[in-house]
């Protein structure tokens, strides 16, 4: 019984339902005549007469509203007005035919149509609900299909629902004809996954077999997304499906070295040690001398002989022959640790990749930032920021000075330094009276120096030139000699206490006597460790005299040639060891004692080289701070009387910056 009468309200149900569902009139047939006056208004559009094709056509829709003819005509009105940008009228008419309750032929592509105007007018959301719409059409044809799933994938691109663009993308890809247009659809599917797509919205979609024509991309990226986040098995697991979706391409390949580097982590020689280096090109003469120093200090040569192995890599001195060479030296040589980086475009290379595959690595650059969200990357440098810092404090806390500019090379080395002695200058309480830079090929200076002391634009002391011409003039005995003022009648405005120069002794060999030929002699000149060279007095002369910076008391220690490793660098290789040599024997040393003392993974070898207090450098005990960089103590150097020399108290005239500048100024 119970049964009976539950059929009995199912067999209500649908014929409740057929009774209130609406149902349309089929069109009528339209007359000979209104069929004939649509084909006339097809010769208007045609030649371009719109506005009054407009016209025939709303008064034929009006002639015959319910009729096959008036079905035709509005989807002409609807199409003119979208082309001539009315989109709402185009939107209203197309939805007219949709919402008539005569059946049309041209419901869906009248959806269509007006899916398109809503999107013209930024109402995307209704944009997309009229497409869903759409598609729920039955018996639509193949093409139609195509054409609501592609403006339904702009829709869904700009509404941010990148999966479901995806999706769309992946309808599309399955059931394009034209080989060409497949690839095209495939490359903007890879786009999604590589730019576009969260790691979270990755791991919804890598198992999802409606977008397998971009499964393989996905694991890929889910693969690098854990190995960023030092999910090693995780990585790997991805790497290997991507590689199982991708086989027969290149990603197939890419996949394939992944999971070779990350199976290399299982297989470590403590005692071999890797070297990434610019072997040939213009830097090799200062990556030999930093491998000498290496190989002393592991005792692969010299008389503390020991059982360590050096495994070298020639970087070719770019990014990508760095990484490389991380690698190989992870892959083939299976080292414990690297050393290297010498230059500042393949350090940032070698810090990611040894980063990556968790592999110590010391860096010999200064490049800034290198260090900074890492946990394997070390650095044994005398950075920018830490010659800056005593530089600064010694200006302000030692001499007094409070007012500074920065004459600086418009290149990555000037600005650089021009940025940080900047901020570290405002941080100390001190003052930037001016900043000029100058392009890094100058050679003459007069330009850059003027703009910096208010010599060069005229306008802007207008009053006071015009003065001193006239004052020129009157103190001319005759016009029949020189007529014309000379250029340097507006003195120069000195209102600082020293100047900031980041450029080479080159350069400051050409800026330092336009300084004194500009009326600003005897002020400090400050600098970098790169005027560290016999170079510099060479070419200043007496105008680099008392020029200030810092450097690393390696080389001018005055005990650096008595030495252990300076004699026993010097008998082995037969000749004297600099800054290079130093740096590159003490990252050796390092790592041959923290090895020696039962580190033999690159987990705990990293956990060691962090809590490195008070090792016993070339010239004294060195640290390992906070930002993973050894601190070594730097001292001030002057030029004195043509020569280098370690800067003391004694040095300074008992006049006090304030006094100089106005004496200047005078």
């Amino acid at each position: 019984m119970k049964m009976r009468l539950g059929i009995l309200f199912l067999i209500t149900q649908l014929i409740l339902s057929c009774v209130t569902a609406p149902r349309k009139n089929p069109p009528i047939p339209a007359p000979f005549d209104a069929k004939k006056e649509l084909s006339k208004i097809q010769i208007d559009i045609a030649a371009g007469s719109d506005t009054r094709a407009i016209a025939r056509l709303k008064n034929l829709i009006a002639k015959h509203p319910k009729s096959d003819v008036a079905d035709d005509a509005t989807m002409q009105l609807a199409k003119i007005y979208f082309v001539r940008g009315h989109f709402d009228l185009a939107y209203q008419t197309y939805m007219s035919l949709v919402n008539s309750d005569v059946f049309s032929p041209n419901e869906a592509a009248a959806l269509l149509g007006a899916s398109h105007c809503l999107h013209k007018l930024g109402r995307l959301d209704e944009a997309l609900s009229l497409n869903a719409r759409g598609l729920k059409i039955p018996g639509l044809s193949e093409n139609l299909k195509l054409d609501f799933y592609k403006h339904r994938y702009n829709l869904l691109t700009l509404l941010g629902d990148r999966i479901d663009a995806l999706k769309t993308l992946a309808y599309l890809y399955d059931h394009e004809p034209k080989p060409e247009s497949k690839v095209n659809l495939q490359a903007h599917g890879i786009d999604l996954v590589y730019h576009h797509l969260t790691q979270a919205e990755l791991e919804k979609i890598v198992d999802n077999p409606e977008v397998a024509f971009v499964r393989a991309q996905a694991a890929y990226r889910l693969g690098m997304f854990r190995l960023q986040s030092k999910d090693f098995d995780g990585a790997r697991g991805m790497f290997a499906r991507s590689a199982e979706w991708a086989q027969g391409t290149q990603l197939q390949h890419q996949a394939e070295a992944y999971i070779n580097q990350l199976d290399s982590r299982r297989r470590v020689d403590p005692y071999a040690i890797g070297a990434v280096l610019p072997l040939t090109g213009r830097h090799a003469p200062i990556a030999q001398k930093t491998l000498k120093g290496l190989q002393l200090g592991l005792g692969v040569y010299g008389a503390d002989r020991s059982q360590f192995k050096l495994a070298v890599v020639d970087s070719e001195a770019t990014p990508e022959g760095a990484r490389h060479a991380v690698e190989r030296l992870v892959g083939e040589d299976n080292v414990v640790a690297i050393v290297g980086s010498l230059l500042s475009r393949e350090a940032a290379a070698v810090a990611q990749k040894s980063e990556e595959l968790g592999v110590p690595s010391v860096a010999l650059s200064q490049k800034s930032g290198l260090t900074e969200g890492a946990s394997y990357v070390f650095r044994n440098s005398v950075t920018s920021e830490m010659q800056v810092r005593e530089l600064v404090r010694l200006a302000i806390d030692q001499l007094g000075y409070k007012r500074f500019a920065i004459l600086y090379p418009n290149d990555s080395y000037g600005v650089e330094y021009a940025n940080i002695f900047w901020d570290e200058v405002l941080s100390k309480g001190g003052s930037i009276s001016g900043a000029q830079p100058y392009n890094s090929s100058e050679t003459d200076f007069r330009g850059p120096i003027r703009r910096l002391v208010g010599t060069y634009y005229l306008e802007d002391r207008k009053t006071e030139y015009e003065n001193r011409v006239r004052d020129w003039f009157k103190k001319q005995k005759s016009l029949k000699g020189r007529n014309q003022p000379p250029d340097d009648l507006l003195p120069p405005i000195v209102d600082f206490d020293a100047i900031f120069v980041p450029d080479s002794p080159k350069a400051l060999g050409q800026i330092a006597p336009m300084l004194a030929y500009q009326g600003i002699p005897n002020t400090r000149l400050l600098g970098t460790n790169i005027w560290n060279t016999s170079e510099l007095a060479r070419r200043g002369g007496k105008n680099v005299e008392n020029a200030l910076f810092v450097d690393s008391n390696i080389t001018s220690d005055p005990g650096f040639k008595t030495s252990h490793f300076f004699q026993e660098y010097k008998r082995v290789f037969g000749e004297e060891p600099g800054l290079f040599e130093s740096q590159g024997y003490e990252v050796g040393v390092l790592l041959r004692q923290l090895i020696a003392n039962g580190e033999s993974t690159r987990v705990g070898l990293a956990q060691a080289l962090a809590n490195i207090k008070q090792f016993q450098g070339v010239s004294g005990p060195m640290s390992m701070n906070s930002q993973r960089e050894l601190v070594r103590p730097l001292i001030p150097l002057v030029v004195k009387q043509g020569t280098i020399v370690t800067w003391n108290p004694s040095y300074e005239q008992p006049e006090s910056p304030d006094d100089k500048s106005k004496s200047i100024k005078k």
